[in-house]
């Protein structure tokens, strides 16, 4: 597209920097697949690269000749730049999915589906695990809502299937995509009398993203107003062709309450896995995924993993991430002692040095000299990604509004779960502030808030949210001590609501004027330094005391004054309406020239707080 100059862009600085041209070219087309380094961009600007640096300087970022600008960061720094003569293409590259999954070999053995439970929230996912598993879990998670991943393993038919039972609520959407990714077959729960809701759209996409097979179960079919119909024709909608209508979506009408329906779900997610040939070799070192971690006194990391390959036993060493440890101890999700762990296992282990991510891959190593030296590999890798990631447009014009003088939300962020902090730091970033408050993480950590984070976060008006942990008594009057806010919550679009409260706060009042009504002056009786008694007819709307008005000759405005009083017929009265005839008296700051056949328009000024 052409490119217009920052000025009409709205550029942070408003003008341009310099009048630069690209070669002698009479335009010059720069084609960019997803992104370009920093490099590479001024080489086809024809500009050394200090020149490019010192500009992304200007506008807060610290770029490295490597670092990759995305294609819009690439539009803005040209407009800043000047330069006229050059247009950006986005070269079509074809998109491939990458599959991660280990190439089988022939010795590979069938292994347990692994199944996701999705949807919109309170539609039954969890209502429906615990039928299934015939273990109360909802009483547990605050708000009624999941707020974890949990891992269940279940027999039915003398064979095993793992359930995810992944959260619902819209803040926990990173852990309900990586609960997607980790996925064979993704079990979308539809309220049969509420139908298709947005969740239930977002669940759709992150399974088919993840390129699991989907089975819907339609819930609630023993309530009032249930329409098992309307819900597979709303589901058909978002391309999900029913079976019964010539699709391949296997659809189940179930109640979680009465258990109707729920022997053929388990009958159809193993069919799906027959037909799949899932598939897992034994004979190769452990493998899998991170599914939830978190501190215990005591016990130091405790971690959720899920084996995908080889059987982990308990005594060898495993690397996740930039972190390694020896497997101590290793529980079933019932918290029974297992000693070994094959495919498709949800387990929880303790021995890692340090919380591994979310999402994170564990691999078995020979021994701890093996995986310490793997760990620092990773470290190492993660520290120069992130030496060299990509600016995005998002970033620069982040920057560009901090030059601008924006508000600063100084945040600490303490949850249970590495999981839970991932999604409320996510969640945190999306309130839209419109570039005039950034958000700035100062910290993170799993467990309860300790001295170091009030240390932090005293004397820089930071907040430290808590969710899901413990302030200690000592915490808490230290605190109190240092003046520094501390909120917990257990519901976290609770404690959103009250980030979003305090990010208004920053924003300040504003002047909010509301239009009342307009007179015709028909007689100016008297007028002083103070004040003006006139006369006049009521054209629209009302007028009261207490209201301000604008004196208006014909176009213009030449004053503004406040209504002290309003007459009727002589009288003070509480209001003139349309049509009406009456007087009133003008507070005035100094002497204004009111005329016969002049306007007053009246209005109302309030100072309300900004919201977002």
């Amino acid at each position: 597209m052409a490119m217009g100059t920052s000025t009409e862009r709205g550029g942070a600085k408003g003008k341009k920097v310099n009048n630069l041209t690209a070669a002698n070219d009479p335009e010059k087309v720069i084609k960019i697949a997803g992104s370009i380094t920093v490099d590479e961009l001024a080489q086809a600007l024809g500009l050394s690269v200090t020149t490019l640096i010192g500009e992304l300087f200007k506008n807060g970022i610290v770029a490295t000749i490597n670092q990759r600008l995305d294609f819009e960061t690439a539009e803005i720094m040209i407009d800043e730049l000047g330069i006229a003569n050059v247009r950006l293409e986005r070269k079509n590259t074809a998109t491939k999915t990458s599959d991660q999954r280990r190439e089988l070999s022939e010795k590979a053995v069938a292994r347990p589906p692994v199944v996701a439970v999705m949807g919109h929230v309170d539609h039954g996912k969890t209502s429906l695990l615990d039928n299934l598993l015939k273990k109360k879990t909802v009483e547990s998670e605050a708000g009624g809502i999941t707020q974890h991943i949990s891992a269940y393993q279940l027999e039915h038919d003398d064979r095993k299937i793992t359930f995810l039972d992944t959260p619902g609520h819209e803040a926990f959407a990173a852990i309900r995509q990586h609960g997607a990714m980790l996925t064979d077959i993704v079990v979308i729960v539809v309220a049969a009398d509420d139908g298709v809701k947005p969740q239930t759209v977002e669940a759709i996409k992150f399974a088919q993203g993840a390129n699991a097979k989907i089975i819907v179960a339609i819930n609630k079919i023993d309530r009032e107003g249930a329409d098992v119909a309307r819900t597979m024709a709303d589901l058909s909608q978002h391309g999900l062709q029913p079976e019964e209508w010539g699709g391949d979506v296997i659809m189940i009408p179930v109640s979680a309450k009465t258990g109707e329906g729920l022997g053929k779900l388990l009958d159809a997610i193993l069919l799906v896995a027959d037909v799949e040939e899932l598939k897992a070799d034994v004979e190769i070192p452990a493998e899998g995924l991170v599914i939830e971690s978190h501190m215990e006194v005591g016990k130091g990391s405790v971690v959720n993993l899920l084996v995908t390959g080889g059987e982990l036993k308990v005594g060898e060493f495993v690397t996740a991430g930039n972190t390694y440890g020896k497997i101590r101890t290793m529980l079933d999700f019932q918290g029974r002692p297992k000693g070994k762990a094959t495919p498709s296992t949800p387990v929880t282990v303790t021995g890692f040095k340090e919380l591994p991510n979310f999402g994170d891959r564990f691999l078995e190593q020979k021994d701890e000299k093996t995986a310490r030296k793997v760990a620092l590999l990773n470290a190492q890798s993660e520290a120069n990604a992130a030496a060299s990631a990509n600016v995005t447009s998002t970033d620069l014009l982040r920057m560009m509004s901090s030059a601008d003088n924006a508000k600063v939300f100084n945040v600490i962020i303490k949850g249970d779960v590495l999981g839970s902090v991932t999604s409320v730091v996510d969640s945190l970033k999306l309130i839209d502030t419109h570039g005039e408050v950034n958000l700035n993480i100062v910290a993170t950590g799993v467990g309860d808030v300790t001295e170091n984070d009030v240390y932090m976060a005293a004397g820089d008006n930071t907040v430290i949210y808590g969710f899901n942990v413990s302030v200690p008594v000592n915490i808490s009057k230290l605190a109190a001590r240092d003046n520094v806010e501390i909120r917990n919550y257990r519901v976290i679009y609770e404690l959103l609501d009250d980030a979003k409260t305090e990010m208004e706060k920053l924003l300040g009042e504003e002047i909010v004027e509301t239009e009342q009504g307009e007179m015709k002056v028909m007689g100016v009786f008297r007028s002083t330094k103070t004040e003006i008694i006139a006369g006049g007819k009521m054209t629209s709307g009302k007028l009261e005391p207490g209201m301000l008005a604008r004196l208006k000759h014909g176009k213009e405005t030449f004053g503004e004054v406040e209504v002290e009083s309003v007459q009727k017929e002589r009288i003070d009265a509480k209001e003139l309406i349309e049509n009406e005839v009456g007087g009133l008296a003008l507070k005035t700051e100094k002497k204004m020239t009111l005329e016969v056949g002049d306007r007053l328009e009246f209005f109302t000024r309030e100072y309300k707080q900004r919201k977002l």
